[in-house]
C-alpha cells in the first residue's frame, strides 16, 4: 500500500496537520484561562485530578455546610412517630431494639421507656411533610427542601461520629469535605480562600468543635479551612502590624517569596510552594474579607429576613448571611458549626432555645439565595452527627426528658443545587428506632455531595503511605433518588 493511498485514507497533509496542532495548542490555552491549575497535578500520581476541573458536568458550584453540632433530635424536629406518645413510659421491645450498642450514659438502664414529644407536629407542603412547630420558619420553606429522614451511621459517641461525617473516617488526620472540595475542583475566587469556617454556639448543652474537622489531613495545607472569628479581625493575623503599611508588606512578601523559591529549587519540598500561595493568599484578602465581612451595608429587607441577631458577629444568624455573601463571591464550601445541640436531659427546655436560633436564619438563608437567582448552584445541608433514641434518658417526666445518642437513623434535609425539592426520603419504623426504606449511610452521603458537585468518588483519590485514599474511602453509592 502506498504513502500516498495511506495519507489519503487518514485525510492528513502538512497542511492539515498544523491546522490541527493549532487548534491543539489554542484549546490547551483557552482551558488554562478558563480553569485555572488546569496543567497542574501530581505528577508522581497517574490518577490526579487536575484542579478546577470535574469528571462530568456539576448541579452544584458551590456548598455551605449548616452543620448542627451535638445532634438534634429527629422526634423533635423532621421524624413525627405518633405512637410513641400512646405508648408513652412503656419498655421497649427487645425485638425492636436487636441488642444494639449502647452509650455508657444509658448502659446501665434496666428499662428502656419511650417517651413521645412533648412538641406538635403539622404536615406542609406539597409532600405533606411532618415538621416540628418550633421549626415555624423552615416549615414555611417546606417545598424548597429535600428531607431525609435515614441517615445512618456506625459512631455512637460525638467525637467519632463528628470526624465521620466530616472527614470520612472515625479517626483523625483525613482531610475533611471541604478540603476534598477544594483539591478537586480549585477555586473560583483568587482573593478568598476555597474552605471557610464558621462557629456559634446555641443556648443548649454544647460539644465542642476542633480544627481536625477541618483540616486539610495530608493534602497540601492550601485546602485546609480558613476560621473566621467574631472579633474585629475576621481572620486572625491577616491585618498588618502598626507601623508597616501596603507597600512595606508588598516588599516583604516579594523577598520572602525569593528565600522560599530558593528553598523550593533544593529540597524540591511541595509545601514550600504551598506557603508561597498561602502568604500571596493572606495579602489578597486584606481587601477582600474586611468588605465581605461588613453586613451593616445588607438592605433593610435583608436584615428583617435573617432577623435582627444578623447584626451581632459571631450569632448563627450573622454566620448564615455571611456564608450567603462568601458563597456569591466564589467561596467553593462554606462550614458552619453551631454547637448546643446535645440534649440529654431538658430536652423540653433547652430544644426550642437552640431551634429558635437556627430556625429563621436557616430558612431565610434558602429564601435570599432564591431570590437572587443562587440556589440552583448552591448547595446547602442541615443536620447533625447522628440521631437521638426514642426511649428516655433520666426523668421520664414529659417536661424534663433527654434522650440519648441513636446512630440507627436521624434526620437532616438539603436544598438547591441539584437536589429534589419539596420531598421526604426514606423512612423509619413507628417507634422511630430503624430504618424500613431507603438507607442513607454517611458514606452514600459524601458519595451523593461530591456528584452533585461533578466529582466521582472513586475517583477523587490522593495516594498517601503507599495506597489512594478518597472521602468515602472503600464504600459509599451515590443516591439517585434525592437528585432532580
Amino acid at each position: 500500500m502506498s504513502n500516498e493511498f495511506l495519507q489519503h485514507r487518514l485525510n492528513i497533509n502538512r497542511r492539515h496537520f498544523l491546522g490541527k496542532l493549532s487548534l491543539g495548542i489554542g484549546s490547551v490555552a483557552l482551558g488554562s484561562l478558563l480553569v485555572p491549575g488546569l496543567l497542574e497535578g501530581d505528577a508522581s500520581d497517574e490518577l490526579a485530578l487536575p484542579l478546577g476541573l470535574p469528571h462530568f458536568a456539576p448541579k452544584a458550584k458551590r456548598i455551605i455546610y449548616l452543620f448542627q453540632n451535638g445532634a438534634p433530635s429527629q422526634l423533635e424536629s423532621f421524624d413525627y412517630k405518633p405512637m410513641l406518645r400512646t405508648m408513652h413510659g412503656q419498655d421497649l421491645p427487645e425485638s425492636i431494639r436487636q441488642g444494639q450498642r449502647l452509650t455508657g450514659m444509658t448502659s446501665e438502664q434496666k428499662k428502656f421507656p419511650l417517651v413521645g414529644s412533648k412538641f406538635n407536629f403539622k404536615q406542609y407542603g406539597q409532600s405533606g411533610a411532618w415538621i416540628s412547630e418550633i421549626f415555624p420558619h423552615i416549615a414555611s420553606i417546606a417545598d424548597d427542601i429535600c428531607i431525609v429522614k435515614t441517615m445512618h451511621t456506625e459512631a455512637i459517641n460525638h467525637d467519632p461520629a463528628l470526624t465521620f461525617i466530616q472527614t470520612g473516617a472515625q479517626q483523625g488526620n483525613r482531610p475533611s469535605m471541604g478540603a476534598w472540595l477544594s483539591y478537586g475542583l480549585g477555586s473560583e475566587n483568587q482573593n478568598l480562600p476555597n474552605f471557610c469556617v464558621l462557629l456559634s454556639r446555641g443556648r443548649g448543652n454544647g460539644q465542642g468543635v476542633y480544627s481536625k474537622l477541618w483540616t486539610n489531613g495530608f493534602l497540601d495545607s492550601i485546602h485546609q479551612g480558613v476560621q473566621f472569628s467574631a472579633s474585629e479581625e475576621p481572620v486572625l493575623y491577616l491585618n498588618n502590624p502598626d507601623g508597616t503599611d501596603a507597600q512595606s508588606r508588598r516588599r516583604m512578601l516579594d523577598k520572602l517569596s525569593a528565600l522560599n523559591s530558593m528553598n523550593y529549587d533544593e529540597f524540591g519540598d511541595p509545601e514550600i510552594k504551598t506557603k508561597i500561595q498561602q502568604y500571596e493568599m493572606a495579602y489578597r484578602m486584606q481587601t477582600a474579607v474586611p468588605e465581605l465581612t461588613d453586613l451593616s451595608k445588607e438592605p433593610e429587607s435583608v436584615i428583617r429576613m435573617y432577623g435582627a441577631d444578623c447584626l451581632i458577629p459571631g450569632t448563627y444568624a450573622a454566620n448564615c448571611l455571611l456564608a450567603r455573601k462568601l458563597s456569591e463571591a466564589g467561596v467553593r464550601f462554606v462550614q458552619l458549626y453551631h454547637q448546643g445541640w446535645d440534649q440529654h436531659g431538658n430536652l423540653v427546655g433547652e430544644m426550642p432555645l437552640q431551634a429558635q436560633d437556627v430556625d429563621r436564619a436557616s430558612a431565610a438563608l434558602i429564601t435570599d439565595l432564591k431570590q437572587r437567582g443562587l440556589l440552583e448552584e448552591t448547595l446547602v445541608i442541615w443536620g447533625g452527627e447522628f440521631g437521638r433514641t426514642n426511649y428516655c434518658q433520666g426523668d421520664l417526666s414529659p417536661e424534663n426528658y433527654g434522650r440519648d445518642h441513636h446512630p440507627r437513623c436521624y434526620s437532616i434535609w438539603m436544598a438547591g443545587g441539584g437536589v429534589k425539592s419539596g420531598i421526604v426520603f426514606g423512612e423509619t419504623d413507628e417507634f422511630g428506632y430503624n430504618i424500613i426504606e431507603n438507607p442513607v449511610h454517611i458514606n452514600d452521603f459524601h458519595a451523593t455531595v461530591l456528584h452533585l458537585m461533578g466529582l466521582d468518588h472513586e475517583q477523587l483519590t490522593y495516594k498517601h503511605l503507599g495506597r489512594r485514599y478518597r472521602l468515602t474511602d472503600v464504600a459509599g453509592k451515590v443516591i439517585p433518588g434525592i437528585i432532580a
